[in-house]
This record gives structure tokens, C-alpha cells and sequence, in this order.
């Protein structure tokens, strides 16, 4: 019998978020996926967060999200319009914070014109 046929492999799918907070800023480390539910709760999370004190600083750090689909560019897209500032590694999610960022300033050019 081969040994790799009783091997099950999951693959837990999650997002973790964690907050650091100080007085004037707020880090907020996203890890893994930035998908469907998950992106929600973020969604949830982050309006009580604005709710709570509008006016701090915000990084959110993308470095270790391995997926992000439609649900999750539509939150970081919130937080955009927001002012959140971004650290990302990823060639993947830096082109596609830039390409979020153009959709906005194009919004903006044709609210004004």
C-alpha cells in the first residue's frame, strides 16, 4: 500500500487580523486570505474601528495575504477612499494597490468633469 494514499492534506482557509493601537495610529497586519467572508469581517471590523476614532492613522499591512479576490479588492478599495496608508511585498499586491488607486483618481477626474 503506498504510504502517501493515507496522508490527508487540509487547507484551512482564514484570515487573522491583529490591531496594534497607539495614540495616533493604528497597524492593522492582515495574514492570509483576503476573501469572500473573511473580507466581510475585515469590512465589519474596520467601520467600528472608524466609528470609534475617526480620526487616527491607519497602515494596513498586506505582506502576508496569499489571495485576494473581488470581496477583498472592494475593502481595500473602502480603505483607500479612507486614507489608509499600505505596506506591501508582494509584486502581485502592489500592482494591484496601484491599479486600485488609479480606479479612484480616475473616479475623481470624472466627478469633476
Amino acid at each position: 500500500m503506498d504510504r502517501n494514499s493515507d496522508i490527508l492534506t487540509l487547507k484551512i482557509a482564514m484570515l487573522r487580523i491583529t490591531v496594534e493601537e497607539s495614540p495616533a495610529e493604528e497597524k492593522w497586519i492582515l495574514q492570509g486570505q483576503l476573501t469572500g467572508d473573511f473580507a466581510s469581517e475585515l469590512r465589519a471590523n474596520w467601520r467600528v474601528s472608524l466609528d470609534r476614532c475617526s480620526d487616527r492613522s491607519r497602515v494596513v499591512v498586506l505582506s502576508d495575504v496569499t489571495v485576494i479576490d473581488k470581496s477583498g479588492e472592494e475593502i481595500l478599495l473602502e480603505m483607500i477612499h479612507q486614507r489608509a496608508r499600505f505596506v506591501a511585498t508582494g509584486i502581485y499586491t502592489r500592482h494591484l494597490l496601484k491599479e486600485l488607486q488609479a480606479r479612484i483618481n480616475t473616479e475623481c477626474n470624472s466627478d469633476l468633469g
